[in-house]
Formats: C-alpha cells, sequence, structure tokens
C-alpha cells in the first residue's frame, strides 16, 4: 500500500490532446506540471490505511486485537477503492476525457486479499493456542 505515494493511478486524456495524471493526491496538468485538483481525502484515508497495516504487524501478541484491526483495514482498502473510483470518474466527466488506469490500481484489492488471508492464517494460529491451553 505504501507503492500508492510513488505511482500515477490513471491518465486522462482530454479532448483537446491535453493529459492529466491522477495521482494519490490528487489531478495534475502533465503538459505543464501544474496541479488541477488536491483531492484531500484520499490522502488521509491511504495515510490511515498504511499507518494500521505498520501498526498491525507489531500486535502479534495481542491475536484478536490483531484480528479486529485488520478487519478494518480491509474495509478501509474497499473504501478507498471506491473513493479513488469516484474521484477518477468525477474528473473523467468534468473534462470529458478517456481513462487510461494503471496496474497499480489493483494494489489496494491484492492488499485487501491478502489482508484477508493474513486474517484466516491469524484464526487458525488463535485456535492451535486456545487447543493447547485445554490440554495442559
Amino acid at each position: 500500500m505504501g507503492s500508492l505515494f510513488f505511482f500515477p493511478y490513471a491518465e486522462l486524456l482530454a479532448p483537446d490532446g491535453q493529459i492529466y495524471t491522477y495521482n494519490f493526491n490528487g489531478l495534475f496538468d502533465q503538459g505543464n506540471n501544474s496541479v488541477y485538483f488536491l483531492a484531500i481525502p484520499p490522502v488521509i484515508l491511504l495515510s490511515i490505511i498504511v499507518l494500521i497495516s505498520f501498526m498491525s504487524i507489531f500486535l502479534f501478541k495481542k491475536r484478536i486485537l490483531q484480528i479486529r484491526v485488520n478487519a478494518i483495514n480491509i474495509m478501509l482498502m474497499l473504501g478507498y477503492i471506491g473513493l479513488n473510483y469516484y474521484y477518477i470518474k468525477s474528473f473523467a466527466n468534468q473534462l470529458n476525457s478517456v481513462i487510461s488506469y494503471q496496474i497499480i490500481v489493483v494494489f489496494p484489492l491484492i492488499s485487501a486479499i491478502l489482508t484477508y488471508l493474513g486474517i484466516r492464517a491469524i484464526g487458525k494460529d488463535e485456535a492451535l493456542i486456545r487447543s493447547l491451553d485445554r490440554i495442559r
């Protein structure tokens, strides 16, 4: 998820030939490197997702809390996908442009799937620990 800070998500080609680039923080005019529109909510949401993901690594001793934090993080990731889709579509409608998505757009979805798999593995670890506690 941290790599989303560095790569563009989409390019919008306006009818007049102008190319706009949508990054994590807004829409930029690629021709003269000027800001067309700054989008603050995706920046805040992406920062929260990255911090929660990093924080979740250090909750390995509190597995139930780690599962809950990761579940919240999955919801935030899916919300981030929807928010980016909304911003890109609305900018494309305003500019009457054609959207060209980059491969990095699928990274939040891949991250959500991997987080879900992590939740399953953490749940199995918790079940194993509880079964070992019953034997004693």
